[in-house]
């Protein structure tokens, strides 16, 4: 028996106009945990996909050689009956049934006649949520638990399944500091315990700290593998987007204009139980050409400030000012707030952002139809033509306009909703977690789009969970806590000592 469990050899793998994969090769040791890096699009998961059957034997070329064997998958039930799992970044659990019933899901424990047996059912999960750090109860529902949690039952599912070979795909993209810290000292756990596991993150930081080895995708080839004493972040970057970026945010000399908005005394109430003040008399302003961010822990309430003065679409007894120019506006929706020239670009592009079954085309005109409509009608060679120039411009992979947005990588939804947003020509673009999930190099290409919509005179508000990139683009940040303003600094004072301590400022009880 060799020391690598799987072999990929000469994997080829196309859709219609597109070569995903290109004689991509890739060796996993036994017992190891083993990263997979690449820009979006670079065809990490294409690969993960033609491993665990999800695209069978015959829609490819090449070889998979897992323990010594020449595997032909025809689904994802052959390699998991081979102790091959894969956990997928949208989490693929049922939120109205129990944790017990999710892992045990098509892999049923049965007793007498074939029918199910709930109590060795739920002593089984109890065991296996044991493994994980879990200490909920088997017979809580999934929509009762956080996404966190639910990762972790997505393993203990794993582990039901006798798994020999674990994948995850982005498993820490949607979670906070803790909640990634708790998953990746869990992956070390199964190390120890002979599972060998693939992960694919774009946290360089994660990867450094848990993988033994690296192999880096570009453009669908294979361009190396880096063993655990010879990674740096330098090298996997240079690797995956072809370049050094030596500069990891764009030069930026801003040109700041008159205050295009201001926010005075601005108070939303949480929308399920109004009593709670969930925005705190928040007052802060944004002049032209200045990019202004806001830094704030999980649960400060960034979101809920944005979402509820972008046309009340968040919260409950919302109340303060805010003004345009000086002028005072009011927004009582969001076609108000469209029609005041301010745009918001939600954290969450998969459900509000856009609209995954439609086209490039439809989802950049949508903001906008009455830009297109003459009498009422959409003028379809208009829009063609505006969709077609932003996926020029805005370097969206894509053959055509035409291509469902479900389709794209992680950044090239957020190039389709940025383009939305900025034929909509706004005065004031606020961004909630612009690079949330997608690589460095599409990174580096949204700050100079944000750097270019500020030379125009915009107005431009960030927010983001990553400390150094809201320092690295901002001309100015705002704190925020508990759903109070802390502080506002100016970017030479801005530290992230400096910002991190008003960051944790807790009210006055």
């Amino acid at each position: 028996m060799t020391s690598n469990i799987l072999e990929m050899r000469g994997i080829t793998k196309t859709f219609p106009g597109v070569k995903a994969l290109q004689d991509v090769t890739l060796s996993v040791a036994r017992g190891e945990v083993h990263a997979i890096c690449g820009e979006n699009g670079a065809g990490k998961s294409t690969l993960m996909k033609v491993l665990s059957g999800v695209y069978p034997h015959g829609t490819y070329e090449g070889d998979i050689v897992y323990e010594d064997r020449v595997m032909e998958f025809g689904s994802i039930r052959d390699s998991e009956a081979e102790g091959i799992v894969i956990i997928h970044q949208e989490l693929a659990l049922s939120p109205y049934l129990s944790i017990a019933e999710n892992i045990f899901l098509g892999n049923e424990v049965k007793g007498f006649a074939g029918l199910i047996d709930w109590n060795k059912t739920n002593a089984a999960a109890a065991e296996l949520l044991a493994r994980v750090g879990l200490k909920e109860n088997p017979t809580t529902k999934i929509l009762d638990i956080g996404v966190g949690k639910q990762q972790l039952v997505e393993i203990a599912k794993a582990l039901s399944k006798r798994v020999k070979l674990l994948i995850l795909d982005e498993p820490t993209a949607a979670l906070n500091d803790e909640d990634s810290a708790h998953l990746l000292g869990l992956i070390l756990q199964l190390k120890e315990q002979g599972i060998t596991s693939i992960i694919i993150s774009h946290k360089l930081n994660e990867i450094r700290k848990v993988a033994d080895s690296v192999t880096v995708i570009r453009d669908g080839r294979t361009i190396e593998t880096i063993s655990k004493g010879d990674v740096t972040e330098g090298r996997i970057i240079k690797d995956m987007v072809g370049r050094d970026l030596e500069h990891r945010y764009p030069d930026h000399t801003p040109e700041i204009g008159e205050e295009i908005l201001r926010v005075e005394n601005w108070t939303a109430h949480h929308p399920q139980d109004p009593s709670r003040v969930v925005v705190d008399n928040v007052s802060l302003n944004v002049r032209r050409g200045e990019i202004v961010g806001i830094a704030g822990l999980m649960g400060a309430g960034r979101t809920e400030f944005a979402m509820s003065l972008f046309g009340r679409s968040y919260g409950t007894r919302i109340s303060g000012s805010v003004y345009k120019a000086g002028k005072e506006i009011r927004i009582r929706n969001v076609s108000d707030a469209i029609r005041h020239g301010i745009a918001y670009a939600t954290e969450d592009r998969k459900h509000y952002g856009l609209n995954l079954i439609e086209d490039i085309k439809r989802n950049i005109s949508l903001a906008s139809l009455d830009k297109l409509s003459t009498g009422g009608l959409v003028d379809d060679n208009r829009e063609y033509e505006v969709a077609n120039k932003y996926r020029t411009s805005m370097n969206i992979k894509s053959p055509t306009v035409l291509s469902k947005v479900g389709k794209l990588s992680g950044g090239n939804q957020q190039k389709v909703v940025l383009s939305k947003w900025i034929y909509a020509d706004p005065d004031v673009l606020i961004l909630d977690e612009p690079t949330r999930g997608i690589d460095v190099g599409a990174k580096y290409e949204i700050y100079n789009i944000i750097n270019e919509l500020a030379a125009q005179g915009k107005g431009i508000i960030v927010i983001s969970s990553e400390l150094p990139e809201l320092l690295g683009i901002s001309d100015r940040v705002y704190a925020l806590s508990e759903g109070r303003i802390t502080g506002e600094l100016p970017i030479e004072q801005a530290t992230p000592e400096a910002v991190l301590t008003l960051m944790t400022q807790e009210k006055q009880r």
